[in-house]
């Protein structure tokens, strides 16, 4: 309609022209008129490209996303070919270099950074049964660069098998500062146990809570016998031929008091210097020394003192004080600190004439005297 409004408003000049010129310039004028109407680009791309038309924008961080244009249209019944396929995949894809954002993409986890991670032990209580074991545990727990399992593991004599993961899951989370640690105190007598620990790590600090061996006999049975009351009485496990003083050394009660013996395995894997013994007679007269020098020994800072404990003269054992936020203070359970059963004298005479070589060696090889006479 425009090039025919156009026209006639040339048609009275037309008479000065000749017949030739007329048809040329109809011809150029109807030229120009389509290229108005129809831009080429737009023939260009309707012609070729039947699939979304799409531009690339910058996006903050200067990373690049495909977002639709307003002009995008997706025809449901026009399917590009393979080559087409192939350079609208290699049109969208980055360019080198450029990192895209991925909605895939796991964000930290927020338990890790908060919360600390589970790690293998760093320290571990490795003895001995009805030493002290237990105390030592709960009265170093309360230092904050100490984290530790509230069961025992049993992992290196019972559970090996079920491999090192099954073992660190047990643990609990800790800080990149702090220290993990667990206790089973079976450990000092089982024999594969060093030479385990030692593949899991050469580095691993060990303490051993050691007691009076006559004294933890007793205290081992006393223990056994509150749970099975038809037990036969200690002499006749302790001793094949009481008269003769002839000591049963297979009964466990009386192999684990030969503690050197214990040892000499454990130096095999690990120096004198990575292993601390505590003395369980002390841990009840001094509890904040004998912490104090656990804590040496872990290279923590002196944080559990005098001020934490109290002599508790029921259980004749010492209690935490209790913390501010709670209404009790913290003592053992019931099966600490029992009254033992009543040994013949005799017996127990016999046992120390027993012990007492050994203990020597002992005191020779760790450098101290435990005096348990």
């Amino acid at each position: 309609m425009a090039c025919a409004l156009l026209f006639s408003r040339l048609l009275p000049i037309s008479h000065r022209l000749t017949r030739t010129s007329v048809c040329v310039f109809s011809l150029f004028l109807s030229y120009v008129c389509y290229c108005l109407l129809f831009p080429a680009d737009t023939i260009i791309q309707r012609s070729v490209d039947v699939t979304l038309s799409c531009q690339r924008v910058p996006t903050q961080g200067a990373k690049m996303r495909i977002r639709k244009s307003l002009s995008c249209v997706s025809p449901s019944d026009v399917r590009p070919t393979t080559g087409e396929e192939a350079r609208l995949k290699g049109a969208q894809s980055p360019p080198s270099g450029v990192q895209v954002a991925r909605n895939d993409t796991p964000s930290p986890p927020m338990s890790n950074l908060k919360f600390g991670n589970k790690k293998l032990p760093n320290a571990i209580i490795v003895g001995v049964k009805k030493g002290g074991t237990r105390a030592v545990l709960e009265f170093i727990r309360i230092h904050p660069d100490v984290r530790a399992a509230g069961t025992e593991t049993h992992f290196f004599d019972r559970n090996y098998d079920r491999g090192l993961e099954w073992y660190r899951a047990l643990m609990p989370r800790t800080l990149e500062s702090q220290i993990t640690m667990e206790k089973t105190p079976s450990y000092f007598v089982t024999k594969d146990t060093p030479h385990r620990i030692s593949a899991m790590s050469r580095d691993t600090k060990l303490i051993v809570v050691v007691r009076d061996p006559v004294t933890r006999a007793i205290s081992d049975y006393t223990q056994t016998l509150s749970k099975t009351p038809d037990l036969p009485s200690f002499q006749e496990l302790a001793f094949r031929n009481q008269s003769l003083g002839i000591v049963d050394t297979s009964w466990n009660a009386i192999r684990i008091g030969l503690y050197v013996l214990h040892l000499e395995n454990w130096l095999r894997y690990f120096p004198l210097a990575q292993i601390h013994f505590v003395s369980g007679e002390r841990l009840i007269t001094d509890p904040a020394g004998e912490l104090a020098r656990v804590q040496d020994f872990l290279g923590l800072k002196r944080i559990v003192t005098d001020k934490h404990f109290y002599f508790n003269r029921t259980k004749g054992f010492p209690c935490l004080k209790k913390p501010e936020s709670s209404g009790s203070p913290r003592c053992l359970g019931k099966s600490k600190g029992r009254t033992h059963v009543q040994i013949d004298r005799d017996a127990i005479e016999q046992l120390r004439d027993f012990y007492r070589p050994f203990n020597v060696r002992f005191y020779e090889t760790v450098g101290h005297d435990f005096k348990w006479e």
